[in-house]
Parts: structure tokens; C-alpha cells; sequence
């Protein structure tokens, strides 16, 4: 199988984690044809981020939520880049802590994950907008 590479837009959603790993096999069917290889998944934006983590208990998405914001507080007063709003910086600062892009194993055609993994599409904007991912397929 040649190395299948996808941009995919996700909807806007509110400030948040959201589990997205639906959205991202629906976008990706090829995926059950992969006997062994990797999906990588890339955000093209400062303000949001990827990572994967818990995919059953939704107070976990909340929890992170709760933590990033208490860790990297909007109006902070060392703050310079403020001229898009109060949650802009905090949002590339977030952006930064989690990463840009998550890559995970494919085995016999599905991800090769754990039972309660999932993942996250990190929204650090009140009103970030719609999200372009990128998914590279490779076996």
C-alpha cells in the first residue's frame, strides 16, 4: 500500500477536549486495507493541539480542562501577545505542552491502541474555529 496522506476539516467546537478518534477513522478507510504500519495526525494550528488519552469516562476530558487551565492562566501579567484576547496565548502555550501531532501503531487493519485510548482534539480557544488536520497513513 503507497503512503496515504489526507487533510481533513473537523467542525468548530467549544474550548475543550474533544475525542475525535471517530471523526478520524471515518476520514481514513483506507486504514482497514493497513496489515502492519503507523497513522500520524497532524494539526495545522498554534491554538489547539492533539494527544490521546482516556476514551471512556468523559470527567477525565474535563478534568483536563480544569488542570490546563489552573496551569496556564488567561491574563497572566508577563503575557506580551495579548492583541487577540485573553485565551490566546494561554492557548499556544497549551498548544506547545501537548504537541502538534500523535502517531499510532496499525495492526490488521484498526489502530493498535488500548482499551481506553482515544484521540483528543485539545481546544484552547473560547471560539477557535473549524480544525485542519492532517492524517499521513504508512505501512
Amino acid at each position: 500500500m503507497p503512503v496515504i496522506q489526507k487533510t481533513i476539516q473537523l467542525k468548530a467546537r467549544q474550548r475543550g477536549f474533544h475525542l475525535i478518534t471517530s471523526e478520524v477513522l471515518q476520514s481514513i478507510p483506507e486504514i482497514s486495507r493497513c496489515d502492519a504500519g503507523l497513522l500520524h495526525v497532524f494539526i495545522q494550528h498554534t491554538s489547539a493541539s492533539l494527544t490521546i488519552n482516556e476514551n471512556a469516562d468523559p470527567t477525565v476530558r474535563q478534568d483536563f480542562e480544569s488542570h490546563f487551565n489552573e496551569m496556564v492562566p488567561e491574563n497572566a501579567p508577563y503575557y506580551r501577545h495579548t492583541c487577540e484576547g485573553p485565551d490566546d496565548m494561554p492557548a499556544h502555550l497549551k498548544s506547545s505542552l501537548l504537541g502538534s501531532g500523535v502517531t499510532l501503531p496499525v495492526s490488521h487493519g484498526q489502530l493498535n491502541v488500548g482499551t481506553w485510548q482515544g484521540i483528543y482534539l485539545c481546544e484552547h480557544r473560547d471560539h477557535g474555529g473549524s480544525r485542519r488536520l492532517v492524517l499521513t497513513l504508512t505501512s
